[in-house]
């Protein structure tokens, strides 16, 4: 499974988050330079190798966007699964993306999501008898 990170993907990275405050213009610069280079990537490698995508972490106004960019993705390079993560305030902890990563690599049908990281860990079960 490739991890395409976007920071990777843009042609000149802001300094704190690769893409901008602004969910309108974050949108426009992901379809503008992300999206030509994950899609001919993935035509250039062939196969059909999933791809992951991790979102630095924002606000809950990018979440319409990135939920419609992935699942757009999805139609369009199937059968390769495209999925994406979205970092927490802590970062693109290695564990979590490792965890996730995992996670969708048993998942053999799971494509189109947008998964958030968290760091902390969900915690226990409520009601749960241990």
């Amino acid at each position: 499974m490739a991890l395409i990170r976007m920071a990777d993907l843009l042609a000149s990275p802001l300094p704190d988050s690769p893409l901008p405050d602004s969910p309108l213009d974050a949108a426009a610069r992901f379809y503008a330079e992300a999206v030509p280079r994950i899609t001919s990537g993935a035509a250039a490698q062939g196969g059909d190798e999933a791809v992951t995508l991790l979102f630095a972490p924002a606000d809950h106004s990018h979440r319409g966007w990135r939920e419609a960019a992935v699942a757009s993705l999805a139609r369009m390079l199937a059968p390769r699964r495209v999925n994406a993560m979205v970092g927490d305030e802590a970062g693109s902890d290695p564990a979590a993306i490792a965890a996730t990563q995992a996670f969708l690599e048993s998942s053999g049908a799971m494509t189109g999501q947008l998964l958030p990281l968290d760091s902390h860990g969900a915690g226990g079960v409520l009601g749960c008898v241990a």
